[in-house]
């Protein structure tokens, strides 16, 4: 029958259709998606021009197993590859700014580290035209040794020693740097970097990581990182604290570092500091980077934004990167393991629907040697609870 045709007809044109829209629909999720990538930098001229404004991540399964949210803050995504970038940028120009470094000239910059300020002010050195001139442990991990070679620095391997020692890798700098300056016969300028007391270095976290996050996501409970300098836990630290007082700052030790006993006791003390027990190392961990069992002056700007202390075992450190490089493809040095493991059993204190924060500072390829050695031997089907477990 005609009307049969006719219904025939007027179905298929209407399969059709809905086909088109829902292809035109599906396109417009498409672009829309497209345009929600996160945008794309201006040109900007100099590497240097790029330190700053770092990527923050969701932890994915570290969210899913304690209910909050915990976010990682990426500052190995810096050119030079960790949150020092920031420091080091920051002291050379306040050095350019008093005219103690003038760009081509030979001048010299000189840092007693252990960890990736030597890396960022080597790397920084040849982009801005100075030369770097980094004193270090010698047993400071290879690969960061030949990194820093490769950059073109002066490295200066030294015992390690206390700082009380004028031959530890901090005075040897200092000491570099001032036969530079004392010599009548040597053209040259030289700067001792100083990290550890230098104040532009809380000083640039307080004035740009911080106000990043405080960008990047519209409410946080909890801020957790360790403390080497000290720099990164004061400035950001007091920026959020600032902006938010209910913000609980916490800091993430590891095994061998007085620091956790000072905010939580009030006293500067590790069981490996007693008389008769104290290795070589001032702290006794295969952590790098983090960890002291002295108050350097970045941290004293810390001291009063810190609400408590969090201690993490080597075991947990070298458990944790494992577990997030299988679970979420997050391949982490040493700091940013010791940060992870804190912000779970802050999680777990506090209970779920909080805004954690951890500072991810460096990639596990510059602790294949030492920390990854250890962690590449941790089950890969290693579970969070059994991290947890290892306290």
């Amino acid at each position: 029958m005609p009307w049969r045709s006719t219904l025939q007809a007027s179905a298929t044109v209407i399969s059709l259709l809905l086909l088109v829209n829902e292809l035109r629909r599906a396109y417009n999720r498409l672009e829309q998606q497209q345009n929600t990538l996160t945008p794309l930098p201006p040109t900007t001229r100099g590497i240097e021009s790029r330190i700053g404004n770092t990527p923050l991540i969701e932890i994915k399964s570290l969210s899913a197993k304690t209910g909050c949210k915990i976010y990682a803050k990426m500052e190995l995504c810096n050119p030079f590859g960790s949150a020092k970038d920031r420091v080091a940028l920051a002291i050379i120009r306040a050095a350019e700014v008093r005219g103690d470094l003038v760009p081509g000239q030979g001048d010299v910059i000189f840092e007693g580290t252990s960890g990736s300020t030597g890396i960022s002010f080597a790397a920084l050195a040849n982009a801005l035209g100075y030369v770097a001139h980094i004193c270090l442990p010698d047993d400071t991990s290879p690969e960061k040794v030949q990194l820093l070679q490769t950059l073109g620095a002066v490295v200066e391997k030294v015992k390690p020693a206390s700082i009380v020692d004028p031959n530890q890798y901090v005075n040897a700098a200092k000491r570099g740097a001032d036969e530079i300056n004392n010599d009548a016969n040597d053209p040259r300028r030289a700067v001792f970097a100083n990290q550890f007391e230098n104040l532009h270095n809380w000083r640039v976290h307080y004035t740009t990581t911080g106000p990043e996050i405080l960008r990047q996501l519209d409410r946080v409970d909890v801020f957790i990182n360790g403390s080497g300098t000290g720099g990164t836990i004061a400035g950001v630290g007091r920026a959020l604290k600032e902006h938010n007082e209910a913000t609980r700052v916490v800091l993430a030790d590891p095994q061998g570092s007085g620091l956790a006993n000072r905010v939580n006791f009030g006293v500067l003390y590790d069981s490996v500091e007693k008389e008769g027990t104290r290795r070589r190392h001032q702290v006794d961990t295969l952590v790098e980077g983090i960890g002291l069992s002295r108050l350097t002056q970045n941290f004293k700007q810390a001291e009063a934004y810190i609400d408590e202390a969090v201690k993490v075992s080597d075991a947990e450190a070298l458990s944790m990167a494992q577990y997030l490089c299988m679970n979420d493809g997050l391949f982490w040095g040493s700091s940013a393991a010791v940060n992870c493991v804190a912000a779970v059993k802050t999680a777990m204190k506090y209970g779920p629907g909080h805004n954690i924060v951890v500072i991810a500072c460096d990639s596990g390829d510059r602790h294949l040697s030492k920390f990854w050695k250890e962690a590449a031997k941790v089950s890969k089907s290693i579970s969070l609870e059994e991290v947890l477990s290892l306290n």
